[in-house]
């Protein structure tokens, strides 16, 4: 692994590149990102977007969900993956937020992954962009880039990357890093086709020195 001082001087890079980095769900409330969140596992945020439009008009609080029979919202679901796995966590979770939290989305860490669907990402994400609160999430755009640029090893599990990170990037910047590499990952360090040709982390990174290594001998 890269040192911590070459690590952060890795994010200030990803940082110039993406000073506008924000979450792209869209929401109004807490409420609706929790949702958005939860929906957005295993798919893209695009189509978690496109799905909300209109699913945020039907559907405006907990009791919404759980006055529609399972498979009417399903079918509301089923442009998505995973859509009936979705449809009955969704109405899990309302159950959970009426019954215990006053139909309100909780403040804690704790309280938000007791929630039917929320698990360490997403209650940090809710976290940071619906509360302020400094969380760094990990998705799989943020974990493939930390173990690309040798931040992180390739055996580190989720919240090792989620440690790591927290440990080099100061802690008032971890809400804006979240989404900085977030963007870093999905706009230019992409999973299959990754940019190395125009990175300015390129000479740096182990991940686009192996590939251009291996090129050369395939040329």
């Amino acid at each position: 692994m890269i040192s911590n001082k070459k690590a952060l001087e890795m994010v200030d890079v990803i940082a110039n590149m993406f000073p506008n980095a924000e979450c792209e769900l869209k929401h109004d409330n807490p409420f609706e990102l929790t949702i958005a969140v939860l929906l957005s596992a295993q798919t893209t945020d695009v189509s978690v977007n496109k799905l909300t439009k209109d699913l945020f008009q039907k559907y405006k609080t907990p009791e919404d969900y759980l006055n529609v029979d399972i498979s009417e919202l399903e079918n509301d679901l089923r442009t998505i993956g995973l859509y009936r796995n979705k449809a009955k966590n969704i109405q899990k979770l309302c159950r959970s937020l009426l019954d215990q939290f006053d139909g309100e989305i909780p403040h804690t860490h704790a309280e938000l992954e007791s929630l039917a669907g929320v698990g360490r990402k997403t209650a940090n994400v809710v976290m940071s962009v619906a509360f302020g609160e400094p969380s760094l999430a990990v998705d799989t755009h943020v974990e493939r880039i930390s173990k690309r640029l040798g931040i992180c090893r390739w055996k580190d599990n989720v919240r090792q990357v989620e440690d790591k990170l927290c440990h080099v990037v100061p802690r008032e910047r971890w809400n804006k890093t979240h989404h900085q590499l977030i963007f870093f990952g999905r706009y230019h360090c992409l999973a299959r086709s990754p940019k190395c040709d125009v990175c300015p982390l390129f000479n740096d990174c182990r991940e686009g020195q192996k590939r251009y290594k291996a090129n050369l001998k395939e040329a």
